[in-house]
């Protein structure tokens, strides 16, 4: 067994575990509307992801020192060459990037799903290419005095 590869095996699938927290962060900030703490963790998420790649490529010139090719049957071969605690590590790493293009997706689909509330709310608001309201609020359409909507 390479201690080498199980150790960019276990670096990799930690890396991977941050950024499924932070993809269920990113979720739940937009479940419960708080999208200002959603800059940071996009940015944070940017960085674990070039980091994965990073430990990515180390562990792929690990397979290719070994003799392995680097894509998924290199991958599958190195594990089960090495023995029961290289596969182990190699089944969790799949496991966990299965998760993340999941959990990736699902709040793909919520941003998207967000975006067409949006712009439909939008689309609402300027009723047939008028503007409902003024930039000082006042009422445009209607039959209406003109006030405010904090006037009353």
């Amino acid at each position: 067994m390479s201690r080498l590869l199980l150790n960019h095996l276990t670096r990799e699938c930690v890396a991977v575990g941050e950024f499924l927290e932070l993809l269920d962060q990113e979720a739940n900030a937009m479940t419960h509307g708080d999208f200002s703490s959603l800059p940071a963790l996009t940015e944070r998420k940017a960085q674990l992801a070039d980091q994965i790649a990073l430990l990515s490529r180390q562990r792929e010139t690990e397979q290719l020192r070994l003799g392995f090719t680097t894509d998924r049957s290199g991958s599958d071969a190195a594990a089960a060459a090495g023995g029961e605690s290289l596969q182990n590590a190699w089944q969790q790493l799949k496991e966990r990037a299965a998760l993340a293009r999941e959990h990736n997706y699902r709040n793909g689909v919520m941003i998207h799903t967000h975006l067409d509330f949006t712009r439909q709310a939008i689309n609402f608001l300027h009723a047939g290419g008028q503007s409902l309201y003024g930039p000082t609020g006042t009422h445009h359409m209607g039959a209406s005095n003109g006030n405010t909507l904090a006037q009353g």
